[in-house]
């Protein structure tokens, strides 16, 4: 994997963006690797038209920035004007093509970016394994021989990044979407505050907690795109300093039955910290706690990704991944005061925690307790449920608090992927980039500097 700056230095020093989409392509198409089961479609012609107007505008100093020609995968949740939207299902390939481009595609392409597929994804964002059994699954590029999961729901993203068929993807995170998939295998994800991107064009599975994120092989990457959309310059993070850092380490729930690996890399990237010179606190969060109880019946993801599709469940119920409609179905036990409850109850944790985290520069945890299981275990329904809840658990977190959160890889090259996560203030967006990437130069293996 190439970072966004190796890959514009290079297109600075004349090589052409066709030749960089083309190895792209060639990726995708290999019949030896993922891409049939990564990409949905793939815009091949279209991008080699884009690739070769941005070489004549470099040419002439006219590139819109320096990223001006660089591939972008696109989660199949976004619309781009001319395509269906089927977000990863057989249920809406009969829906309207999109009249226009959603609000972060518009904001790629005018920063010159070029969407290059649109990816595979767990059926409707609605589950963290990445799981599809309409268009196959795309396998975690460790172990693949065995055949493990990716994570979801942005598992094509995550795939499309780390077997080099585009060097960045597009995804959406509404409870650990864009962070499990990079945790498992091996990359950067970085979910933003959900107010910073807009989610125009984007099919909704929560209202309250959907946001649109990235995925790309280091923190510098994920930190560039979102500048864009987040509709500022293309940017990386600043440098910041390891020496004084004030990290909270939350000791309720998200470090409970941690696997051995896991644990592992977790304690020997906190090890490592402190020898940098960080301040390491542990912390009680009684708040985390909560959160079971006060989800128990669905939460705010089950009632409004039902309110959503209850109109297309009463036409297309048989379409749909039996695993997905059940967790949508929960919907079903809620009613508006369940409803209201629990907003008042967000409310009231979110002060709370704010309270508690104000004096720290982030809180770090595991990203998911568990490193990549593979599809024979969790062909069983009882196994694939309690999995796919574990995997949420710790990511779930930063979206119910309405936080910025960041995976980087904290494993030894070589061994099972394992994610650190970062989470940041409300709004503190670029500030937490800049410390995850400190951080990421300390713990991450073999980050390209």
């Amino acid at each position: 994997m190439r970072t966004l700056n190796q890959i514009a230095a290079r297109l600075e020093a004349g090589e052409p963006s066709l030749t960089l989409i083309d190895q792209c392509l060639d990726r995708i198409k290999d019949p030896a690797g993922e891409g049939g089961r990564t990409f949905l479609k793939v815009y091949g012609e279209r991008a080699r038209t884009t690739a070769e107007a941005f070489d004549a505008l470099r040419r002439h100093g006219g590139a819109p920035s320096r990223f001006a020609g660089i591939p972008i995968s696109i989660k199949d949740l976004f619309d781009v004007a001319g395509d269906v939207t089927t977000a990863g299902s057989m249920a809406l390939r009969q829906a309207p093509a999109a009249a226009r481009d959603a609000g972060a595609i518009t904001r790629l392409r005018t920063a010159g970016f070029i969407p290059i597929g649109r990816t595979n994804m767990t059926e409707f964002a609605f589950s963290g394994l990445g799981i599809n059994p309409h268009y196959d699954t795309p396998r975690n590029p460790y172990d693949r021989k065995t055949g493990r999961i990716p994570g979801g729901s942005s598992s094509g993203a995550a795939v499309s990044v780390t077997d080099g068929m585009a060097p960045a993807a597009l995804g959406t995170d509404t409870g650990g979407s864009c962070r499990i998939p990079a945790a498992l295998t091996g990359i950067a994800g970085f979910k933003p505050t959900a107010s910073r991107v807009p989610v125009d064009g984007v099919m909704p599975l929560s209202q309250s907690l959907d946001s649109v994120g990235v995925m790309a092989p280091t923190v510098a990457c994920c930190a560039v795109v979102d500048a864009v959309l987040a509709g500022g310059a293309p940017a990386g993070p600043a440098a910041f300093p390891l020496a004084g850092l004030r990290l909270a380490v939350p000791q309720t729930v998200v470090l409970d039955g941690l696997d051995p690996d896991v644990s592992r890399a977790f304690s020997a990237a906190l090890t490592a910290l402190g020898g940098a010179g960080a301040r390491i606190t542990e912390l009680a969060v009684r708040e985390f706690e909560e959160l079971a109880q006060v989800n128990a019946k669905g939460g705010f993801v089950c009632a409004e990704a039902y309110a959503v599709h209850r109109p297309l469940i009463k036409a297309k119920a048989k379409e749909y991944d039996p695993f997905v409609l059940a967790r949508i179905e929960r919907g079903k036990e809620q009613d508006a005061a369940d409803y209201i409850e629990l907003m008042w109850a967000r409310a009231d944790m979110i002060g709370r925690l704010n309270g508690i985290t104000a004096p720290y520069d982030a809180l770090l945890m595991p990203t998911v307790p568990i490193v990549a299981p593979t599809l024979r275990e969790l062909a069983d329904a009882d196994t694939a449920r309690r999995t796919n809840a574990l995997l949420l658990r710790n990511t779930v977190i930063a979206n119910f608090f309405d936080r910025c959160a960041v995976s980087i890889p904290c494993h030894k090259a070589g061994e099972a992927p394992v994610g650190l996560m970062l989470m940041g203030e409300n709004g503190a967006d670029r500030r937490l980039l800049a410390v995850a990437a400190a951080v990421e130069k300390l713990v991450a293996p073999g980050v390209a500097k």
